[in-house]
């Protein structure tokens, strides 16, 4: 086995955030659906930044955020994901590097400008994003670097990678090089909508031993199994084969095998911002906590620490050191 160089490599879609917090009136007037995530064209990019008011500008995307929590935990991740070479680029490359991560994924010359996701946080925290992909669209086979791959003990990617071709080709080359190299495979499902669209294809990733693990919440999984009954998901789930690690928000989060099912209750927030990155920072806890051999409930519970951490602030990465605050709690990183 080659030797191993990260604790996860994450692939997704790398995408700079503009965050803006909005009264729910300003949702209801755009028609826009709360807690949801809509793909926009560039004029709606346009029309949508110059009605948001004061925002705040950081690098982002589902997998990016959770290499950089993994980086913040004192682990070592690397990142595929596409960015033009322009401003936003330039921001996003000095940014996953900065952090820790490596980042080395090849810039796109000419064509479509690096993507952004515009996120209107309402009073309660919750977010609603609208996502100009950009860039993203262009990530395919030519930027799965195999070396990469094998060094890495897991491979991360979001479901959001189905929708374009070159990428959905690009996730399953991934999973064939680390499973040729002995490392597992995971898939987060990014949103229901997600799954609405590719349930029976990620229903195959998992029965077909494609995808290791999977990292859901409560309503992602409920839509992959099509019910409304939480016990009966996470049956579901069980039977699959892969090791699912669902969040459950408030409640806290589970970690369910055939062998083995784990609960574990959410961390106290005095002061909940925004729950933009929960489920990405859960994962960068979870992820490390496997990666250096804790146990299940272990690692959940990194995950929901880390979960927790992120959601006192603006942003979906860490504003403090998640190894300081993990060494606090007690973890041993």
């Amino acid at each position: 086995m080659t030797e191993t160089r990260f604790d996860a490599l994450c692939i997704g879609n790398a995408i700079c955030d503009v965050f803006a917090h909005v009264e729910e009136d300003f949702l209801l007037q755009e028609n826009l659906v709360k807690g949801s995530m809509r793909l926009i064209d560039t004029d709606e990019a346009v029309r949508l930044f110059d009605k948001m008011g004061q925002t705040v500008r950081i690098s982002g995307g589902s997998a990016g955020n959770t290499a950089a929590g993994i980086a913040s935990l004192g682990g070592r991740p690397a990142y595929f994901g596409k960015v033009a070479e322009d401003e936003l680029g330039d921001s996003y490359y000095h940014d996953m590097n900065g952090t820790g991560v490596y980042f080395n994924t090849p810039r796109l010359k000419e064509g479509k400008p690096t993507a952004r996701s515009m996120i209107l946080i309402t009073p309660d925290g919750e977010r609603t994003m609208n996502t100009y992909l950009g860039a993203c669209t262009e990530f395919g086979i030519a930027d799965v670097d195999e070396e990469v791959v094998a060094a890495a003990a897991v491979t991360y990617m979001e479901g959001y990678l189905w929708d374009p071709a070159d990428a959905k080709k690009a996730f399953l080359k991934a999973a064939e090089i680390a499973h040729a190299n002995g490392r597992q495979v995971a898939i987060t499902l990014s949103d229901s909508f997600c799954v609405d669209r590719y349930r029976s294809e990620f229903q195959a990733l998992l029965t077909d031993g494609v995808v290791d693990l999977m990292f859901a919440n409560e309503h992602e999984l409920k839509a992959l199994y099509e019910t409304s009954d939480l016990d009966s998901a996470v049956n579901a789930a069980r039977d699959s084969g892969a090791l699912t690690a669902l969040t459950l928000g408030e409640n806290g989060a589970m970690a369910i095998s055939r062998e083995e099912t784990v609960k574990v209750p959410a961390q106290t927030v005095d002061n909940v911002v925004d729950l933009t990155g929960a489920g990405d920072l859960f994962a960068s806890g979870f992820l490390f906590g496997l990666a250096r051999d804790y146990k299940l409930a272990e690692a959940t519970e990194l995950g929901c620490l880390c979960a927790a951490s992120v959601i006192s602030h603006v942003g979906a990465r860490p504003e403090r050191a998640l190894k300081n605050i993990a060494g606090q709690s007690g973890f041993e990183i």
